[in-house]
């Protein structure tokens, strides 16, 4: 699924740089447009030559091309890709592409990049292992470039461990299965909900939850990427959305909440309820905020409408329903009778038994329960997460 995509191919100073030539001439004959940047150091490893004969296209290194006021482009190239991939990717290159740095052509072209990013490391156990370069590595995902771990086995060094840039024809499937999934979820419609809800009790204290709202907006990100129409339901929170195709609408208590998803299913595919909506909400909201007069104070608490309940008994035929559940007891029973009760087509169960999961973590361990069993993942980072779930939602319509 890579015919007809231009790619532009970010080449570092490796001795892995020779596998370029193999993954170069890989993506050509899958029908690709590639256009090379490469390092200084990069081409100390392999030469423009070879790698312009492999794509009948000059190399681009340097930002001026001549003394003649000729120039390369690279916000042009981050305009034209349809993907670029850095591979190999040395420690440096991945440390200046985490902060930023643009002293060369290949990095200023990262940063002015629209399309998606993959990075295929390259480098010595102890150097890949290193904190630094693990800690650059999560930088990179968090701004949602995709990591192509590198393989185990003997490196340049002679040792023996996980540091060698993954072969190319593993790379190419890589980029096949991107561009194969984002026409998975094309004409659907998708409402998610996503981060806490707060419930007033007076105009300055309210009643709400730790809830970030990260894992909501990655699985907003993952299905827009996919080719759905995403309408996401936000609590407050302070996240971007970054993908064109989502429909962000704010809301602030549970209420609000209720009524914008209800409407919204009704010309949803599928919905998935990630918010962490209140349970309960104040009787009365006081109007001027409440002094400290007494040693106590009671709030009286009435339920909340519940989304996921109201959703269930509205969700026809045709339609999909993905629910979360948070538990700290008894975890798989309770989300099983939820699962059931709501008429979820899955659950995701997060449990705060498990360390990196649960609420303000930048990362999550899950196991989705539907009606034929559970499925455990191993902990991930919410980007990971959420095209797991949407793999398993994207399952439901095939």
């Amino acid at each position: 699924m890579i015919k007809g995509k231009k790619i532009v191919l970010g080449i570092t100073g490796s001795i892995a740089a020779y596998k370029a030539a193999v993954l170069t001439r890989g993506l050509i004959k899958k029908g690709a447009e590639v256009q090379i940047v490469i390092t200084p150091a990069g081409k100390e490893f392999i030469t423009p030559v070879t790698l312009s004969a492999l794509t009948s296209k000059p190399v681009i290194s340097e930002f001026f091309a001549q003394r003649d006021g000729t120039w390369h482009s690279h916000v042009d190239l981050g305009l034209w890709a349809d993907a670029m991939l850095i591979a190999p990717a040395t420690t440096s290159t991945i440390g200046k592409m985490a902060h930023g740095i643009a002293d060369n052509m290949l990095i200023t072209t990262y940063l002015s990049m629209k399309a998606p990013v993959f990075i295929a490391p390259a480098m010595d156990l102890d150097m890949f292992a290193h904190p630094a370069t693990q800690h650059n590595l999560d930088i990179l995902r968090s701004y949602g470039n995709h990591i192509i771990e590198p393989a185990s086995g003997e490196l340049a060094s002679h040792l023996v461990g996980k540091g060698r840039m993954e072969e190319p024809e593993q790379i190419i499937e890589v980029l096949e299965a991107f561009f194969t999934r984002k026409q998975e979820l094309n004409g659907k419609k998708i409402l998610i909900t996503a981060g806490p809800t707060y419930e007033k009790i007076d105009p300055v204290r309210f009643i709400g939850n730790y809830s970030s709202g990260k894992m909501g907006y990655a699985l907003a990100e993952a299905c827009a990427e996919r080719g759905a129409e995403v309408t996401l339901v936000s609590g407050p929170v302070n996240l971007k959305v970054t993908h064109p195709n989502i429909h962000r609408i704010d809301v602030e208590s549970a209420e609000q909440m209720y009524n914008t998803a209800v409407s919204a299913y009704t010309e949803a595919d599928a919905g998935i309820l990630c918010a962490a909506v209140a349970d309960f909400t104040p009787e009365t909201v006081a109007g001027q905020k409440i002094k400290r007069e007494k040693d106590d104070l009671v709030l009286r608490l009435k339920p909340t409408h519940d989304i996921a309940a109201a959703l269930g008994k509205q969700k026809q035929a045709h339609q999909k329903l993905v629910g979360f559940a948070l538990e700290t007891t008894d975890e798989v029973a309770h989300a099983q009778d939820k699962l059931n009760r709501k008429n979820f087509d899955f659950i995701v169960l997060n449990s705060l038994n498990d360390k990196g999961a649960g609420f303000r973590c930048d990362t999550n361990k899950i196991t989705i329960i539907d009606r034929q069993g559970t499925t455990p993942y191993p902990l991930k980072g919410k980007k990971e997460v959420a095209d797991d779930i949407i793999d398993r939602l994207v399952d439901l319509f095939s």
